[in-house]
């Protein structure tokens, strides 16, 4: 890649959401806008070969992708219809009084989130729109991060623009009394985009960071546009989980738990700013399950070692999220810390209670083999880890699900 390419590379991921917005907002045409960018980008990849990067290269695409969609409407000889006669007038008003390179883009990035994350779609389209938008990442970027093929994707991101065009789903930010509601979609949206990059389900690999970072970026998009605290504590959540990326696989690629990871190695920087933050966060007094899982979070980070974590607090935390969401996943995880505060016995209880409604939930069967194994009942241990290495897709984590139970398997045959 030469080092023009690479720059225009930057400059489309950091501006193409914002350009994208302010050509939808006008053309009210995801496809036409999306193929006004592309035109505008084969044109700098020339020209700016010639004459050097513009300062404000963002601008520069803008003002470009802005003509080419006035291009395209006339060449598909469509204008004299009333209403695209209006956004050619709407297109050709908007042309800038200064140079180029140095007008601002209209930012309306707001309404395209919303827009995106319409309960009308599916949580695929959603994520796929989403990205493919806002996160200016293109449809073979996407199908990678989530180990798909391009055409399934790029079938995603048409179905899902087919779908706002026929249903006349309005480009817009909600009315008020709707955009809670909205907003909480969205969140959901964003922070699956995260997920997906941490736990990474299949492959060689825990983390894709690319999709981590852009699920942050997007996060504090949304943050700076529609400030919110639940939004404040999706990204603190974020941010968090994040500075812990480099200490999860040892020099030779294998996973390594929390409990024994290099904490030197975890952004100590990151966690203290985005500490910081939530503790903000929390002065407003509107507190929600992103905010209570950001905080349990932040005791992981905070703690100096795995057995000074305060472990009361977040078995605390833990019932407090699971007044909002009482789902068998929440009440794994405060059996867990149950456990780690010395609570064996009961949080083997606890866990047993929820064994058919995670019969298929990789984690659980992890948790109870370690539980398990730590009150002495190794043969049932090993049965758990072959289930958990059966239902993991992620080569990493069934390696060292592997190692777990053959360590088992050697203290037992060493002890008879």
């Amino acid at each position: 890649m030469s080092p023009i390419e690479a720059e225009l590379t930057r400059i489309v991921r950091a501006n193409s959401g914002q350009i994208l917005s302010a050509l939808i907002k006008t053309t009210q045409d995801f496809s036409l806008a999306q193929d006004a960018l592309q035109d505008a980008i084969a044109q700098a990849l020339t020209q700016w070969a010639d004459d050097g990067v513009p300062k404000n290269g963002g601008a520069w695409l803008y003002t470009s992708a802005r003509r080419r969609a006035i291009d395209r409407i006339r060449k598909e000889q469509r204008h004299h219809a009333d209403t695209t006669q209006q956004i050619l007038t709407d297109l050709l008003d908007d042309q800038p009084d200064i140079a180029e390179w140095e007008q601002d883009i209209p930012d309306e990035r707001l309404r395209l989130i919303f827009t995106c994350c319409h309960p009308a779609l599916n949580m695929d389209a959603q994520v796929a729109l989403t990205l493919r938008t806002l996160g200016g990442l293109s449809v073979r970027e996407i199908a990678r991060a989530f180990l798909a093929s391009e055409t399934t994707i790029g079938q995603r991101i048409t179905r899902a623009k087919q779908k706002i065009k026929s249903a006349k789903i309005p480009y817009e930010i909600p009315e008020q009394e709707d955009i809670q509601a909205r907003r909480d979609g969205v969140l959901k949206t964003i922070y699956l985009i995260f997920n997906e990059s941490y736990t990474a389900y299949e492959g060689q690999s825990l983390t894709r960071e690319d999709l981590a970072n852009e699920a942050i970026r997007l996060g504090a998009i949304l943050q700076k546009l529609d400030p919110n605290p639940e939004t404040s504590g999706l990204l603190c959540l974020m941010r968090l989980t994040h500075a812990r990326r480099a200490a999860r696989q040892d020099a030779d690629g294998n996973f390594v738990p929390l409990e024994k990871q290099d904490r030197t190695l975890w952004d100590h920087d990151e966690i203290s700013d985005a500490h910081a933050q939530l503790l903000t966060t929390f002065t407003k007094g509107q507190f929600g399950p992103f905010q209570i899982q950001a905080a349990i979070s932040a005791l992981h980070c905070l703690a100096e070692s795995w057995q000074e974590t305060d472990w009361q607090q977040i078995y605390a935390l833990y019932g407090a999220l699971a007044a909002y969401d009482p789902s068998p996943i929440i009440q794994l995880n405060q059996a867990v810390a149950l456990a780690n505060m010395g609570g064996l016995n009961k949080a083997l209880e606890q866990l047993n209670t929820l064994a058919a409604e995670l019969a298929h939930y990789q984690p659980f069967y992890a948790a109870r083999a370690d539980i398990l194994s730590r009150t002495g009942q190794e043969k049932l241990a090993q049965n758990d880890y072959d289930k958990a290495i059966e239902l993991s897709q992620n080569q990493v984590e069934k390696r060292f699900l592997f190692q777990m139970k053959s360590a088992l398997a050697a203290s037992l045959k060493k002890n008879k």
